[in-house]
């Protein structure tokens, strides 16, 4: 047994939760930036004049990545108003509970926001085997790195698992 794993054997229940509860704030600080910047960008989209010659497709596809991306967005920021809310109730083993699956929940969407915003961008840049290609492997790198690696570890029994 490490000298980590020890440390980690003799942490009370609060000082799990603490430690918890900080790994996520610091995790969903490396994630709203990116959600902030690509939302802000994209609101301000539709007032280039060059929007106006997006296709019907474009438009839904531009559409479905606003969404997602302030889904997002509401997604990283509900556990700081979950709590405010409770803040003093002796609510932090649900606060960590339910702030870990917002933050999955989130980078879903964030990975959804991002790949339709790459699929937007190629979709009028180039031909549509490039932009398939394009969306395919970008799928392939959110999905593959964001959740796979993850899952492959905690399936396969890691031992943070």
């Amino acid at each position: 047994m490490s000298e980590r794993d020890r440390d980690r054997n003799e942490e009370s229940e609060q000082e799990r939760l603490n430690r918890q509860l900080d790994q996520l704030l610091g995790e969903l600080r490396v994630a709203m930036p990116g959600v902030q910047v690509l939302f802000a960008f994209l609101l301000a989209v539709p007032f280039q004049q060059r929007f106006r010659d997006v296709t019907q497709f474009q438009q839904t596809v531009y559409f479905v990545t606003l969404l997602a991306a302030a889904t997002a967005s509401a997604l990283f920021i509900a556990p700081t108003a979950y709590h405010r809310l409770t803040f003093g109730e002796g609510e932090k083993a649900m606060l960590v509970r339910i702030s870990s699956k917002l933050a999955l929940t989130g980078l879903a969407c964030l990975a959804i926001a991002m790949n339709c915003a790459v699929l937007l961008v190629t979709d009028i840049l180039f031909k549509a085997t490039t932009v398939k290609v394009t969306v395919v492997v970008m799928a392939c790198l959110y999905i593959g790195l964001w959740f796979g690696l993850g899952l492959t570890r905690r399936l396969t029994g890691g031992p943070d698992s």
